[in-house]
């Protein structure tokens, strides 16, 4: 298997520990808005957003890239 893969593998299981053991329920503020939530679903929140802004940064490089 590649290592890329493999690393990624045990990061997103780690990650999947950390959550499970983090339900409590967390306030959120951010300007005018407060918002309860689990902390495990506010965690899996926040890595679904990095994830998907890493993808988008990467495509959009690797398209300047080819030009």
């Amino acid at each position: 298997m590649k290592p890329k893969l493999i690393i990624g593998a045990i990061l997103a299981g780690l990650m999947l520990v950390f959550i499970i053991q983090n339900v409590a329920v967390m306030n959120l503020r951010f300007l005018f808005w407060t918002l309860s939530m689990s902390g495990a679903l506010l965690m899996l929140l926040i890595l679904s957003a990095g994830i998907i802004l890493g993808w988008l940064l990467h495509s959009g490089f690797s398209r300047r890239k080819r030009r």
